[in-house]
């Protein structure tokens, strides 16, 4: 069998460490009962052949276990850390029907993976060259999803994104303790190995006008990830220590975070939420404590991360709601009101903050994390592109907008998922991008909304 990359990621200076042993590994996978009907494949957005690229594993052909992986999904290294397997394909394995420990699906993927993409080995050869252009807005999941796929059919393309660092969500906002940096730039570089071309620091609208962008290509990907978390709207949001969950993920992961020994309170009850106290907890701050104005099956994050928080030693404070900070230049204190819902006569059930129940709670730091805007402007911008009541960009079933040279996907047409639909939506698209130009079949579409 192949040996991994080792533990320290020594073997080539970017691999983060190995998930599994080898032995491991083939333990785990002589656990699969190879099901014929394969619901975890069915819960996959990307489809991935899960008992096929297991069933390599056991025979010792972790090249032909990548390749199965990688056809479906490229980008399969992170999504074998960042998914929540828990509630996916794990989530479907028919050994929980059993009252059984599911397979360990990430962590095997994850070993099955690492060889090739953090390896330098070469697993797909590109198509002739097609004489088509390409240009994809944005280096997160769905852009290099659609890059990867697009170059390898022969392809000529061109990723443009704002940041100084591809990878997008993989680089810049996914907990660290889930996947780190130089793993998400060391997948970054497997994509541009394909001859994809990145073009960092890059602003579509200020460096590059839109009219240039599609004048330069024969098509355009959006896959323009959502904006940053906007203020709650209190008082004290001005104070030193009040912060943007995401800056702070962004900071940890870049190594400039220092919040040992701080007392922190994060409001929200999402999966950045939930990141955002659980990295704090794992970087030594004294106090954390994660503030959400309903109750705990209200919150729309993942069980099996709200149990990691707790475990770690988050304090969860339900039904309570933040009134103002308080504090001399910088966050001294979160002000926070009790919570209720009430029924009206007509049966519309409110959430309502009880008259006198303030209560105050010792925090050097705040952060946010209660929704990130969508890039409305940016997107209104763009001819042709519409959207819908709740800012997302409306494609139809082919990823394609109303413009026919444009095609969109990830959060800007879904409103902020999970990496792998990201993947998903770009391959998706790639593909009808590469039907479209083959075929110099630009006619009219008809439009619905893609989530």
């Amino acid at each position: 069998m192949t040996q991994p990359v080792t533990t320290d990621g020594s073997a080539n200076g970017l691999a983060p460490a190995v998930t599994m042993t080898p032995d491991e590994a083939l333990v785990e996978a002589y656990r699969c009962l190879m099901c014929w009907d394969a619901p975890c494949t069915r819960a996959c957005p990307t489809s991935i052949d899960v008992p096929g690229f297991i069933k390599r594993i056991g025979t010792g052909d972790l090249i032909g276990s990548a390749r199965t992986i990688l056809s479906a999904n490229i980008l399969g290294a992170s999504c074998a850390r960042v998914c929540p397997t828990e509630v996916l394909c794990a989530g479907a394995c028919v050994l929980n029907d059993l009252h059984e420990r599911p397979i360990d699906i990430g962590r095997l993927q994850a070993f099955a993976t690492d060889g090739v993409v953090f390896g330098g080995v070469t697993l797909f050869d590109n198509a002739p060259s097609t004489g088509s252009t390409i240009g994809i807005v944005g280096s997160g999941p769905a852009g290099l999803s659609c890059a990867a796929e697009l170059a390898q059919r022969g392809h000529d393309v061109t990723v443009y994104d704002a940041h100084a660092d591809p990878g997008g969500l993989n680089t810049y906002g996914v907990a660290k303790y889930k996947m780190d940096r130089p793993t998400a730039l060391a997948e970054a570089s497997f994509i541009e190995g394909f001859g994809v071309e990145f073009r960092q620091d890059t602003m579509i609208g200020r460096d590059i006008s839109i009219d240039d962008l599609l004048a330069g290509h024969d098509a355009v990907f959006i896959g323009v990830g959502l904006g940053a978390v906007p203020p709650i709207g209190i008082d004290g949001e001005d104070l030193d220590g009040f912060v943007d969950a995401l800056d702070f993920i962004a900071d940890v992961r870049a190594g400039q975070a220092d919040i040992s020994g701080q007392r922190i309170a994060v409001v929200g009850g999402g999966n950045t939420a939930i990141d955002a106290v659980t990295q704090a907890a794992k970087l030594g701050a004294d106090r954390v404590y994660l503030v959400y104005r309903r109750g705990r099956d209200e919150m729309r994050a993942y069980p099996h991360d709200i149990e990691r928080a707790l475990s770690s030693g988050v304090e969860f404070i339900h039904w309570s709601a933040p009134s103002r900070v308080e504090g001399n230049g910088a966050v001294e204190s979160l002000v926070c009101e009790r919570t209720e819902h009430v029924t009206d006569d007509d049966g519309t059930v409110r959430l309502v903050a009880i008259s006198g129940s303030e209560y105050s709670i010792p925090v050097t730091m705040v952060m946010r994390a209660t929704g990130q805007e969508k890039r409305r402007s940016f997107l209104r911008s763009i001819p042709g592109l519409a959207t819908d009541d709740g800012g997302r960009v409306v494609v139809n079933d082919d990823f394609r907008t109303g413009n026919n040279k444009i095609w969109a996907g990830g959060d800007c047409v879904n409103g902020g998922k999970e990496v792998v639909n990201a993947v998903a939506h770009g391959k998706a698209a790639a593909l009808d991008i590469d039907r479209t130009l083959r075929s110099d079949d630009q006619g009219s579409i008809t439009h619905g909304s893609r989530g």
